[in-house]
């Protein structure tokens, strides 16, 4: 189940979600390249320092996302994808990522039996 979260809202959702993060990358062999990163806002963009490996993998691959995992039990992921870039920040290369779609996700509720309880996301139709 997928909940669209609009650029302009989220802001506030990375505020709620918090800055540590995964950024997912593509390595050179088409794997999926996963590192815990913090981010911090930069004008529209989310800025994070990272290593070689990810730098290089912005580098020749920008479309990238980044994933928080839900805050509470049974709760929403946050999905942020985007368009990445490798940027000198201080003498230092930093990943910079401008947010370009962002949902916050979780499994879908099994299909609830006539005979059980509703679940969470159930509408009963009466």
């Amino acid at each position: 189940m997928s909940v669209p979260v609009t650029l302009e809202a989220l802001r506030e959702q990375v505020r709620r979600f918090g800055t540590t993060t995964y950024l997912l990358t593509v390595a050179d062999d088409g794997r999926p390249h996963s590192v815990a990163v913090s981010v911090a806002w930069d004008g529209d963009d989310l800025i994070m320092k990272c290593g070689r490996r990810t730098l290089s993998n912005v580098a020749a691959r920008p479309l990238v996302s980044l994933l928080w995992p839900p805050v509470e039990t049974g709760g929403y992921s946050l999905i942020v994808d985007g368009d990445a870039a490798v940027r000198d920040q201080g003498g230092e290369a930093r990943a910079v990522v401008r947010p370009t779609r962002a949902v916050m996700h979780r499994p879908s509720p099994s299909t609830p039996r006539p005979d059980a309880e509703c679940a969470d996301d159930c509408v009963r139709l009466r």
